[in-house]
C-alpha cells in the first residue's frame, strides 16, 4: 500500500496552515519539523534569512512517522522561502534524511510576486531522484486555492506535471 507523508517547517504559520490542507485532502500523515529556535518577531525573521543566506543546517529535532522514511512512497515537503532559499530546518530534514526519501514534492510558500522556482532546484540536491511535483503558492492571494489544488491533482496523479509547475 502507498503511503504518503508530509514534512514542514513553517515560521509563521502560512505553511502549515498550507500543509495541513494538503494532508487533509490526501489523508496522509503531517510532522511539523522543529529546530527549538525561537524565531518569533524581527529578530527571529532576520535570524532566518541570515541563517539561509549562509546556508546554515540547524539540527531539527528527531520526527516521529508511523513508518521508516523510506517506507513512504511520497514525501511531500513544505518550506517557507527564506532570503530566496529553502528555510533552514528543512535544509537540515534534507540534508539528514533526504537519502531516504523515496519520492519527493515540493510546496514552497512566499511572501512576495517573486516565485522562487530555484529553490526546488536547491532542494533536488539533498535528495536521490529530482521532484515529481513541486508548486510555490504566496497564501491569501488571488489564485493560491487554484495552484494547491492543482498540484494535488498532479501528486494523484503520480506526479506527472503539468505545462506550468508553479502559481
Amino acid at each position: 500500500m502507498p503511503y504518503t507523508l508530509c514534512v514542514y517547517y513553517s515560521r509563521t504559520g502560512a505553511t502549515e496552515k498550507l500543509m495541513k490542507e494538503i494532508a487533509s485532502e490526501l489523508k496522509c500523515e503531517l510532522v511539523k519539523l522543529d529546530d527549538g529556535v525561537n524565531r518569533a518577531g524581527l529578530i527571529g525573521w532576520l535570524r532566518s534569512g541570515m541563517q539561509a543566506m549562509a546556508r546554515r543546517v540547524p539540527p531539527v529535532k528527531p520526527i516521529k512517522t508511523a513508518f521508516p522514511l523510506d517506507v513512504y512512497n511520497l514525501v511531500i515537503i513544505g518550506t517557507p522561502v527564506w532570503a530566496g532559499r529553502c528555510s533552514a530546518p528543512v535544509r537540515s530534514f534534507l540534508l539528514e534524511h533526504g537519502e531516504e526519501l523515496r519520492k519527493t514534492a515540493y510546496v514552497i510558500t512566499r511572501s512576495s510576486d517573486i516565485r522562487y522556482e530555484e529553490v526546488f532546484d536547491q532542494m533536488d540536491m539533498y535528495v536521490k531522484e529530482p521532484r515529481v511535483s513541486a508548486v510555490t503558492i504566496r497564501p491569501n492571494t488571488v489564485g493560491s486555492t487554484f495552484w494547491r489544488d492543482e498540484f494535488l491533482a498532479r501528486v494523484r496523479d503520480g506526479g506527472k506535471e503539468k505545462p506550468s509547475d508553479a502559481g
